[in-house]
């Protein structure tokens, strides 16, 4: 709702459907402006440089110069000052001026005479006043008195540093971040929602349960520490078997790649600054003086496609061998800013879950049917719920614009039929360079939404590198290409999985299965005996045969979140059965050996979602 709709405020005020409407829209920004009067009355006018302050989904942040670094015990202290200022009651004004005029209200802030300074001639320029003492650039639009701010409940959520404009050569600035609701209670619901988010946080569970780790030498770039391996393995063997059985064909390719390949499909000119670089060096064979060579032919790879590319033209083929399904999971990498860097969900190194499928126009709509089909079992088969998402033509677009109209024809005809018209979002703009897209976003257990796999329709590439199939009739055509990925990258998601499952994941995924507890050293045959039968049934077991106290050991795979931990003590080396602690504390005891293995195997197979709990189970 827009306050040009109505005469006056007083008129959308008495609307109050229509009001609440535009304050929900604008409140947040507001109080960006509030947080920003507030640190200039704590810190000092003479000391503080205002930059930019929006409002963001679940509160506000503004960025300043400070004359000293803002800490925790500094929260409290702008979090009661801002409330000051809300009882002042003060009006909102807003004034056009010009640039001159707007150069003279911000004459002492440079980050604003900046911006003033890059505006165009003709821009029109507001500033908004928050009583007489605090004015600000910004279009705009706001509430009219801090009054309508008073119900507001709001809290500093962290101080980071920032650059400038996002650019590590400006100067560093600190950002205070605020969370911002309606009303109390929509806070206390939301600080509840982080409290239990940071609780799931990869970052710290995944170091915990010896998962993963990072290293300051190679940054971005995850270790998978072995038991972290292990899970990583086995959700790779459930990819593999499941794309075998749709009749995909795994490929392996160079990692890196002469510049020819990448000016080719169009890298080199479109995301060059997005790849690592790959110089060498000259050695003299008489002085031993190294000289870097600074002419760049290669670079890593950042993308499969053009690998995948080069196996389709290793020969020609026939129109009955289409469609021809490649997929990797071979290493990647990707340039990032540092600032950028989060655990597993941005890194600089990590694994697609790749698949280049060449085909004919006519098998596209089946095609992709089967994709979204293979992303809904695996989605599924994790507890996860997902939706579609239309992403179309960018403005560095690749390619005919007719031919982009017929991709995104296609896609838009196949998201009708499954979905209905009007059932999936569309995203103008978004494609990939060189065509649209689909994109899958699902939903995890605390109901947080993450970007996932994306199917992307391409009929540039193929017309790049002038890729040919015999038709039916004998001549030569150019295939389509799709590029997908249903994980995005092995490392995101098992990040996702990790938060969503909190750590406690189903049994066939878990990094370690078992865990094998001898009461004593006179049952550590026994133990050993038992972890050779679950091996050989291709259960995931670890056994600790340490000189410690028995509790301890089976509190350590408790904390590491095994789904089973058997205790092995005389009666169960002489009737061969074990005594099984279930994850969450509960007990079964006489549960035979064979059985449980048995047991164990089917999970592997089944990838079931629940642990199994009951004797009955075990039968």
């Amino acid at each position: 709702m827009s306050f040009a709709d109505y005469e006056n405020y007083e008129e959308l005020k008495a609307d109050k459907e229509a009001y609440r409407e535009y304050f929900l829209s604008v409140y947040r920004h507001s109080l960006a402006h509030v947080l920003a009067k507030a640190v200039m009355e704590v810190f000092g006018r003479e000391e503080t440089q205002i930059a930019i302050g929006p409002q963001i989904g679940d509160g506000a942040y503004y960025d300043f110069m400070l004359p000293r670094n803002v800490t925790a015990e500094d929260f409290p202290v702008i979090e009661n000052k801002m409330r000051e200022i809300l009882k002042r009651r003060e009006t909102w004004s807003v004034k056009e001026v010009s640039k001159d005029e707007a150069r003279e209200i911000f004459k002492d802030q440079k980050y604003k005479l900046e911006l003033i300074r890059d505006l165009p001639e003709d821009a029109r320029i507001t500033v908004y006043y928050t009583g007489d003492d605090y004015v600000d650039l910004c279009r705009g639009p706001h509430i009219l008195n801090s009054q309508e701010l008073m119900n507001t409940a709001f809290q500093i959520k962290s101080v980071s540093g920032s650059y400038w404009r996002g650019d590590e050569k400006n100067d560093q600035l600190q950002r205070i971040y605020i969370y911002a609701f309606p009303n109390k209670d929509e806070l206390k619901a939301h600080l509840a929602f982080i409290k239990e988010a940071m609780e799931r946080d990869h970052k710290k569970i995944g170091p915990e349960q010896e998962l993963f780790m990072f290293d300051e030498t190679a940054p971005g770039m995850p270790y998978w520490l072995p038991r972290g391996f292990k899970m990583y393995n086995a959700i790779l063997e459930f990819w593999r078997k499941l794309h075998e059985a749709h009749g995909y064909q795994e490929i392996l390719c160079p990692v890196i790649n002469h510049k020819r390949l990448w000016e080719t499909s169009g890298h080199w000119g479109h995301y060059k600054e997005n790849m690592f670089l790959v110089t060498n060096a000259d050695v003299d064979e008489e002085t031993g003086e190294e000289k870097i060579n600074t002419d760049i032919e290669y670079a890593i790879k950042p993308m499969n496609c053009p690998n995948a590319i080069n196996v389709y033209k290793n020969g020609l083929h026939s129109y009955k061998e289409l469609p021809i399904r490649y997929s990797e999971t071979q290493v990647i990498h990707r340039r990032e800013k540092s600032g950028e860097l989060n655990g597993l969900f941005r890194v600089q190194m990590f694994h697609q879950d790749d698949d280049h499928t060449f085909l004919m126009e006519d098998q596209i709509e089946e095609e992709i049917g089967d994709i979204m089909d293979i992303a809904k079992y695996i989605y599924e088969t994790f507890g996860l719920t997902y939706s579609a998402e239309l992403s179309t033509r960018p403005d560095d677009f690749m390619g005919a614009p007719e031919l982009w109209d017929a991709a995104e024809a296609s896609l838009k005809r196949i998201l009708d039929k499954k979905y209905g018209e009007g059932n999936y979002e569309i995203n103008e703009g978004d494609g990939a360079f060189y065509g649209p897209k689909i994109d899958l976003k699902m939903k995890d257990c605390i109901g947080r939404e993450w970007q996932m796999g994306t199917i992307q329709l391409d009929f540039q590439l193929p017309l790049n590198f002038d890729l040919k199939y015999v038709s039916q009739d004998g001549s030569l055509k150019r295939p389509v290409m799709i590029h997908r990925a249903i994980f995005g990258s092995f490392e995101r998601f098992i990040g996702i999985l990790i938060e969503n499952f909190k750590g406690s994941f189903p049994f066939w995924m878990s990094p370690v299965q078992v865990g094998i507890v001898p009461i004593r050293e006179q049952h550590n045959e026994y133990a050993k005996e038992v972890l050779e039968v679950l091996r050989d049934a291709g259960i995931r077991a670890e056994v600790n045969l340490a000189e410690d106290n028995m509790k301890n050991k089976i509190k350590h795979f408790k904390q590491l979140k095994f789904p089973y931990v058997l205790v092995l003590g005389d009666q169960e080396a002489e009737n061969k059965t074990v005594s099984v602690n279930i994850r969450g504390n509960k007990q079964l005891h006489g549960i035979s050996l064979a059985k449980f293995a048995e047991a164990a195997a089917r999970l592997n197979k089944t990838y079931q979602l629940e642990l199994p709990e009951t004797e009955e189970d075990f039968q």
